[in-house]
């Protein structure tokens, strides 16, 4: 690949994505949006009229139709618009669809008040007519949010303290992201460089030991300066979660926001514990890379050091398509003729261009073949990202074939399992095929890594917030000193004797937005053990596992996430799941031991 940025329009086609698969041009696309701007004045002739479940199918039947309309227009502008951010064409398709978004939601807004302000026999009633069958998971769980809905005068004056309720998380995006400035510090060639966001990974990744001390420092240090700020706008949070879990009478603010998922406190609980229980394998990995970076102490600083010099391992797209579909042949031949198809007929945008969104997704919309956008670099990470993503897309091909729109679309809960099964079975076959130690010992650390950040630093700040909300519910103040305390202990505990637990890290709370979006961050770890669990099944029992799993992939989002997991064989409710993954993190080390003895 040329290092100068193609324009958009000199990409070529077969490494550029079809969306004519979703309208054959624009044109099209703009008859449908006219058509349903038409449609959405149907869903008026409906309001005050939901009593009966002939009315309640027709209106389901409605927005089912609407809401598939307005998906396909939103999602091919975005997709053209993530092509080439700068492109003003794209830009206003955007804007039209988005707006077209807020009208189809306000059109049909109506609909869940409606039938909660039915009596609860007649919802009952409803629930069980056959008429209403394909449609009884929906009203199952508007039942269900029943108990947490408020009175029309309640909820108007909550929906009106929405813009407030916004503002800890907007106050610390400004503070973190506009106004915080880090000092320059010295590179390994004694220059003065830029500290960023942006770059303090990369700093911590530097092989120079140093550079990876002086970005550390920096960046905490100027966290410190504003702890006080910093302290009250994450208090301030917290004060709106239990306002929230208050007026919405739910007993703490862990279960207002386990709720939706309909999960249980237990495995929230269950992750902890178990990760508690595991944590002499952490302490074992880090003793281990103290070891291989050849060093008396091992700081906090050290966590992102590369553990073998520098391993150059070129991979083209040709290949990375060829490894993915080796690495995934134990999912069985239907699985890998969906992976070629979308590996052949344009389902991916693969390299960068000059004004194309950065970073992976997979995404689309119903009726039509998932798309997936990469900016590939020829290495192992590209080809990692490429398996990721083509678990997404494969989740939702199979699940769009197999359901019904309103059933099809998956929870955030499940959203990370099927992508991290794909990189778990992809890292099993290149460990298996690795024909260097050198080469095996870069795909084990690789390995380990995603388990220490993805399982075990997730969880940590799982329990940070869990600490911090009871602490709040329970009167406790928390001022910086509060906040900094917890979170240090939290660290010395998971991190073991063999580091050295510098105080500077008591500040990294102050850093982490996800703070902001309370107990979402668990969602990773019970992800990531999920699919280490599929993935070791699969593995272990071949067919029978398989089956499972491609039942878990034609479920979307038909059931509560828990029993689809569970009708797959991964129980989250139970350390079991945490516990496989765990076994498989120990088997890691114990490679890695045996290649560095």
């Amino acid at each position: 690949m040329s290092s100068t940025l193609l324009k958009r329009s000199e990409v070529s086609k077969e490494n550029t994505w079809n969306l004519e698969d979703i309208f054959p041009s624009e044109q099209a696309w703009d008859q449908a949006f006219e058509g349903l701007k038409k449609d959405l004045k149907k869903a008026a002739g409906f309001e005050g009229k939901l009593t009966s479940a002939e009315q309640i199918k027709a209106i389901f039947e409605l927005e089912d139709r609407l809401g598939l309309e307005t998906e396909r227009l939103f999602v091919y502008a975005h997709l053209h618009h993530d092509e080439d951010t700068a492109n003003p064409t794209y830009q206003a398709l955007l804007e039209k669809a988005k707006k077209l978004s807020v009208e189809a939601g306000e059109a049909l807004s109506f609909i869940t008040p409606e039938i909660l302000s039915l009596p609860e026999a007649e919802l009952d009633n409803l629930i069980e007519s056959e008429e209403l069958k394909p449609f009884r998971f929906t009203l199952t769980e508007i039942k269900r949010e029943k108990a947490h809905v408020l009175s029309k005068a309640e909820e108007a004056l909550l929906a009106q303290v929405g813009n407030l309720s916004q503002a800890p998380q907007n106050i610390f995006g400004m503070l973190n992201n506009a106004d915080m400035k880090f000092p320059k510090i010295k590179d390994e060639n004694g220059k003065e460089v830029e500290l960023t966001h942006g770059s303090y990974i990369q700093f911590l990744e530097n092989p120079d030991r140093e550079v990876r001390r002086q970005a550390f420092k920096a960046v905490y240090e100027t966290y410190s300066k504003q702890k006080n700020t910093l302290a009250a706008t994450l208090s301030a949070n917290i004060n709106k979660n239990m306002f929230y879990a208050k007026a919405r009478k739910y007993p703490s603010v862990l279960e207002m926001s386990l709720y939706s998922d309909n999960i249980s406190v237990d495995v929230y609980n269950n992750l902890i514990s178990t990760i508690h229980e595991s944590l002499p394998l952490l302490h074992r990995y880090m003793k281990l890379r103290k070891k291989l970076l050849g060093v008396n102490e091992l700081h906090m600083y050290d966590l992102f050091a590369p553990l073998v010099e520098e391993y150059k391992w070129d991979i083209s797209f040709e290949e990375a398509k060829q490894l993915c579909a080796e690495g995934l042949k134990p999912l069985g031949d239907d699985y890998i003729k969906t992976l070629q198809e979308g590996f052949d007929n344009r389902w991916i945008d693969v390299y960068e261009n000059e004004g194309k969104r950065t970073g992976a997704y997979s995404w689309g919309a119903y009726g039509t073949h998932p798309y997936v956008l990469l900016n590939h670099k020829d290495n192992l990470n590209s080809m990692f990202t490429l398996a990721h993503e083509m678990g997404h897309a494969l989740h939702s091909y199979y699940s769009d074939e197999a359901l019904p729109y309103r059933d099809a679309q998956y929870t955030i809960f499940l959203a990370e399992v099927a992508s991290t099964t794909n990189e778990a079975l992809l890292m099993d076959y290149l460990l298996k095929h690795a024909d260097n130690p050198k080469q095996k010992l870069y795909l084990l650390t690789y390995y380990a890594d995603q388990f220490r950040t993805t399982v075990f630093r997730q969880t940590m700040f799982a329990e940070f917030e869990k600490i911090v909300h009871e602490r709040a519910e329970a009167g406790v103040s928390m001022t910086p000193q509060e906040l900094s305390s917890i979170y240090y202990e939290l660290n010395r505990k998971y991190h073991g004797d063999d580091m050295v637990v510098d105080k500077d890290i008591e500040m990294e709370w102050a850093r982490i937005p996800h703070f902001y979006r309370s107990f979402y961050v668990y969602k990773y770890a019970t992800g990531f053990s999920a699919a280490t669990s599929f993935s070791k099944q699969i593995l272990e029992e071949g067919q029978p596992a398989v089956d499972r799993y491609l039942g878990f992939l034609k479920s979307g989002g038909s059931d509560y996430s828990i029993n689809i997991l569970s009708k797959a064989g991964v129980d989250m409710s139970s350390p079991q799941p945490v516990r496989d993954a765990m076994s498989v993190f120990k088997d890691v080390i114990e490679q890695m031991e045996q290649l560095t003895k």
